[in-house]
């Protein structure tokens, strides 16, 4: 009973700050695109390492083999866990990413790459011109990356409760910039400021 309450509760969380998200940034989302945005932040939030599974290996590899697999059924699933990771990764951690010297734009068009080709494979003999979740999640996969940043955003903000979780808001402020970083800062008496090149103050 105790797990169910929990996970209700994640979902909710998720729901409320991927709806705040979304309005804030002006991105229109289906009802199933929402959900499933929330869904897969509730999963993500299990410590089961799903996050770290679908990553641990490189990306164009997975998407290779993914695409080559014979069995229909593991095909989409391996398609569907390889947009998800890659969604997930480049909105959480797409500052670890770009550290590291990995184009942002690549990462993308992999993960829309993904959810493209799983959508392919659900639309294959049919063509009823109804709402398509996975198409919806690879045409708009930049704007939903943007939400998921912001979502990452406002659950790190509420842990600054002492000085360390403090200075990992800060840190991550000095890498991306983010305005609701900013503010969180300023609100605990921070000004973050960035001198004429962009370097922080």
């Amino acid at each position: 009973m105790k797990d169910i309450v929990a996970a209700q509760s994640v979902s909710n969380f998720f729901g409320e700050v991927v709806g705040d998200a979304m309005r804030a940034r002006g991105v229109g989302a289906t009802g199933g695109a929402t959900h499933y945005i929330v869904s897969l932040l509730a999963d993500y939030a299990h410590p089961d390492g799903r996050a770290g599974e679908a990553l641990a290996r490189p990306l164009t590899l997975l998407l290779d083999e993914a695409l080559r697999n014979p069995d229909q059924g593991e095909r989409f699933e391996q398609l569907r866990s390889l947009g998800d990771g890659v969604l997930y990764g480049c909105g959480f951690f797409g500052d670890h990413f770009e550290a590291r010297g990995v184009d942002p734009k690549y990462l993308h068009a992999l993960g829309a790459r993904a959810y493209g080709s799983a959508s392919s494979m659900l639309r294959h003999g049919t063509d009823d011109g109804g709402p398509d979740l996975f198409t919806e999640l690879a045409k708009n996969f930049d704007a939903f990356v943007d939400v998921l940043a912001d979502v990452a955003d406002s659950t790190i903000t509420m842990g600054m409760e002492n000085p360390r979780a403090l200075l990992k808001v800060y840190e991550r402020w000095l890498r991306t910039g983010s305005q609701r970083l900013a503010a969180a800062l300023t609100l605990r008496g921070l000004m973050p400021t960035r001198g004429a090149k962009g370097a922080p103050q």
